[in-house]
């Protein structure tokens, strides 16, 4: 796991107060807390790994004496009935991690399942899969890195990691020329400016205008096709909007440089993992 532990950490630590708050009143009334058990992680879906460092993290927060046996690493593919890790620590503990180990594993597998078939399905092409900034609060690190296990990679990360002149930011400006030269005069030599485009008329104006890259924003194949055809490798290009499962192919084939889809973190479905006591 290429994620920092203090980031890591401080996500766990407050999923568990969030979930256990002072007392679990099943496992804390129920079981003597010096019970130990075996468990285990089972997949019952086919799809990619990731987040199992992180949920074994859970754990090992929780119980100084937690051990494991991890079998896959974040990016392996599994299938259904894989037994991913087995473990052993304290029951009570055990219990009060399964929720938030469960729930971070899932997410982050679900995303790069997800990733992953989008990656697949466009293999072949020029294209490269990216996410967006559409990430759920406090969990964007966690969601972006689940999108390079699926094979994809990280748009930008925040608002300093890139200049993007979206159409509210060009509206309020006045004009995509005056945005790209204002901000050419202000902005150091290591950040890039991209520019979204509505329409053909917008794309010819920031390529001329010297923009990096240009989102071609909602727009159809035949038009993605001409677009390309008028920036003519004066930028890089970024399809967005309105991506599927179903068109994306026909999308990459355009010849674009990059395919954003924000569905890669806002809308994923977990993935089915279960957690057994032997």
């Amino acid at each position: 796991m290429i994620l920092p532990l203090f980031y890591v950490d401080d996500i766990i630590k407050r999923a568990l107060a969030e979930d256990i708050n002072y007392v679990d009143i099943s496992a804390d009334y129920l079981i003597d807390e010096n019970q130990r058990n075996d468990s285990y992680f089972v997949a019952k879906a086919d799809g990619v790994l990731c987040g199992i460092d992180v949920a074994m993290r859970v754990f090992e927060l929780l119980d100084p004496s937690f051990e494991k046996k991890v079998y896959f690493k974040d990016g392996d593919k599994i299938k259904k009935g894989d037994i991913i890790a087995e473990f052993s620590g304290k029951t009570t503990l055990l219990l009060k991690g399964e929720r938030t180990a469960l729930n971070l594993i899932q997410h982050m597998s679900g995303i790069a399942t997800a990733a992953n078939e989008i990656v697949e399905l466009c293999k072949g092409t020029n294209a490269q899969i990216t996410d967006t900034r559409k990430t759920l609060p406090s969990l964007r690190a966690l969601q972006k890195y689940a999108v390079t296990c699926g094979g994809g990679k990280n748009h930008r990360f925040n608002l300093s990691d890139c200049a993007m002149l979206k159409d509210n930011h060009i509206d309020a400006c006045g004009s995509i020329t005056k945005a790209v030269e204002t901000l050419r005069g202000k902005l150091g030599h290591t950040t890039k400016i991209e520019v979204e485009t509505r329409d053909l008329n917008e794309v010819k104006e920031a390529a001329e205008a010297g923009a990096d890259i240009i989102m071609l924003d909602n727009m159809d194949c035949d038009t993605m096709r001409e677009a390309i055809k008028i920036i003519d490798g004066r930028a890089r290009t970024e399809a967005s909007g309105g991506i599927t499962k179903e068109n994306v192919r026909e999308v990459a084939e355009t010849g674009v440089d990059i395919i954003s889809l924000g569905a890669l973190t806002h809308s994923v479905k977990a993935f089915d993992i279960s957690m057994k006591m032997k």
